[in-house]
């Protein structure tokens, strides 16, 4: 059985999907781009801001099912430009203490919105 799961910490879903569905222990976290969810406004300014809103608005979510990013088993990093990877990373590795998940990151044509940079993760909730 699927439960949806939905939080106003993070941003609305801009089409036709959930923020995020668990089935069974495993739950499966949407793309995040660097959406403000209080006003549906894209953040702009730097890079690292902006993978800093995104890391956010997934904490957001986890927080909604009593996660926290140790539980994390699989990221998936989109990227537009690979030249951006070193400044993601950067922050990302700032919302992990160790034991990291298995991730991949990988360029991209275009992003929703024209962001630089979405991320999808996969958490396992404990029993």
């Amino acid at each position: 059985m699927k439960k949806i799961i939905h939080t106003s910490g993070a941003p609305s879903p801009i089409g036709p999907y959930s923020q995020a569905v668990q089935a069974g222990n495993t739950v499966f976290l949407s793309g995040q781009i660097a959406i403000e969810p209080s006003t549906g406004e894209l953040v702009k300014g730097s890079l690292t801001e902006e993978t800093r809103k995104v890391m956010q608005n997934i904490e957001a979510i986890l927080n909604e099912v009593n996660l926290g990013f140790d539980s994390i088993v699989k990221t998936g990093i989109f990227l537009t430009d690979m030249a951006f990877f070193a400044e993601v990373n950067e922050e990302y590795s700032r919302w992990f203490k160790s034991d990291f998940p298995a991730r991949e990151t990988v360029q991209v044509a275009g992003l929703p919105k024209g962001v630089r940079v979405e991320i999808s993760m996969i958490a396992i909730k404990e029993p």
